[in-house]
């Protein structure tokens, strides 16, 4: 027994330890999940999950595809959180962005002395420990710093192109590498967020030094020229970088959830790529007003959908029921067979990956953008706040796959059901639409054929695997 523990202890001591630790917001919740899976999945390393208990909850309950085995395989860290507020969401705010969050936000300000217990404890037991950190947690994790066997990487949730242009041009004075064209239809993106929430992403950058490198949610077939810059850069601070996207396992290994889900039954009995799949994330809120005119929109449209329609998120899930929307009378009844309106969480990679699904219509966050495009679907692109307008640029501009429902310049203005009417019109039944869908599902083919052996993500995955356990 004693020659086991000690063959069990050099193990451990010969071992590279990761450590996620994700900013408490459900897309990057669940893209840090996601690749702790790969890591533990996919290279057979030891994984460790640092957040509060709800949060920690809430990525697992979630996970986007995901086989509950390779959960299982992660050592997940609740670490006592202060309690926070966590008010509804207001649906008549002035600006879209999820200030409700601001609460559970700065709470997770106060984790660093417990995750620098948790990071001595796990640097002592192995031969090198690797954070890999949300930008938004770099002061959770200085700590870092001070241990003889570790570094830190920052996973960035965003797209490169955004990155690049918020972070290196912008500040910097250079201008934003897109012709002439382009530059003119490039949305001018104004601060939505509270003040309260700019000092938060000010104070957390401070701190953004520390890190040896970085990995991107993307890759070289869709942010080439973004990428080349951005390495560019960070050659001249010393700092390396991987593009490993897209990073859910679920693509790598088709997986299809062995729970049916009543969404997944619908699409079962519908036509091929006929199906407007209609989901605006987390952290959403729609008014009465803009509900109605939505629903108006898709029943006009005489298009068949897919809609889920929740409130965003509270800073904790669990906390209350969410409020339950009211849509027009007998809209559920006049649209049965043709729509679905659901209003729990839903499996959205599956639907995405579903043969019937022929379109996506979507707030734009990068978690859902690099999720459609993987899965060749065009986008009917709706953005709400933060990055959401540069994504959706970059869709329907760049790529070239997908159409806007508004331009950005008039997102304080009420979208119109008839307004929402033509473009699903034009995505799912013209030709133009048609076209569209082509280049998506080409380009679909093409990143997925990126994370197979030898594919152009899979490489930088492997080279940065190789790096962390040199």
């Amino acid at each position: 027994m004693d020659n086991m523990n000690n063959e069990m202890l050099i193990k451990q001591e010969n071992e590279v330890a990761i450590i996620m630790v994700p900013f408490p917001a459900q897309s990057h919740l669940n893209q840090q999940l996601q690749l702790a899976c790969i890591f533990s999945s996919s290279y057979d390393l030891p994984v460790h999950f640092i957040g509060s208990a709800t949060h920690n909850h809430q990525a697992r309950v979630r996970a986007n595809g995901l086989k509950p085995s390779d959960i299982a395989k992660i050592h997940f860290h609740d670490i006592p959180t202060p309690d926070f507020a966590s008010p509804a969401p207001d649906p008549n705010a002035f600006t879209k962005f999820p200030s409700q969050l601001l609460p559970s936000y700065n709470a997770c300000t106060l984790l660093r002395d417990p995750i620098s217990l948790l990071l001595r404890d796990i640097s002592s037991k192995s031969r090198r420990v690797v954070v890999v950190h949300d930008v938004l947690m770099s002061y959770n994790v200085q700590d870092v710093t001070s241990l003889h066997n570790a570094e830190s990487y920052i996973f960035n949730c965003v797209s490169v192109f955004f990155m690049y242009s918020s972070f290196i041009c912008v500040p910097n004075g250079m201008p934003i590498p897109l012709d002439e064209d382009l530059l003119k239809k490039l949305p001018k993106l104004e601060p939505d967020a509270p003040e309260e929430i700019n000092k938060l992403v000010d104070f957390q950058l401070q701190f953004r030094d520390i890190r040896a490198g970085d990995l991107y949610n993307s890759n070289k077939l869709l942010e080439g020229t973004s990428l080349d810059l951005m390495e560019e850069f960070a050659s001249t601070q010393n700092k390396k970088q991987w593009a490993i996207g897209p990073i859910f396992l679920a693509a790598k290994v088709d997986h299809v959830s062995d729970k049916r889900n009543k969404c997944l039954d619908w699409l079962d009995n519908q036509p091929p790529r006929s199906v407007l799949y209609v989901s605006f994330g987390s952290s959403t809120t729609f008014s009465d007003k803009e509900v109605m005119e939505l629903a108006m929109g898709l029943e006009r449209s005489k298009q068949k959908f897919v809609w889920v329609l929740r409130d965003g998120d509270r800073g904790n899930i669990f906390s209350e029921e969410a409020r339950r929307f009211e849509l027009p009378d007998g809209f559920e009844e006049r649209v049965e067979g043709v729509g679905l309106v659901v209003r729990e969480w839903a499996p959205q990679l599956e639907i995405l990956a579903h043969s019937s699904t022929g379109g996506f219509m979507s707030h734009c966050g990068w978690n859902s953008c690099i999720e459609c495009i993987t899965a060749g679907v065009p986008m009917a692109a709706w953005a709400m706040h933060s990055e959401q307008p540069l994504n959706a640029f970059f869709v329907t501009e760049i790529l070239k796959t997908g159409l806007l429902v508004r331009e950005w310049k008039n997102h304080e203005e009420l979208v119109t059901a008839s307004a929402i009417e033509d473009v699903v019109r034009k995505l799912m039944a013209s030709e133009e639409g048609d076209e569209i869908r082509k280049r998506a599902e080409e380009l679909g083919a093409a990143v997925r054929e990126s994370i197979e052996k030898g594919g152009a993500s899979q490489l930088e995955l492997d080279s940065f695997i190789a790096h962390i356990t040199r």
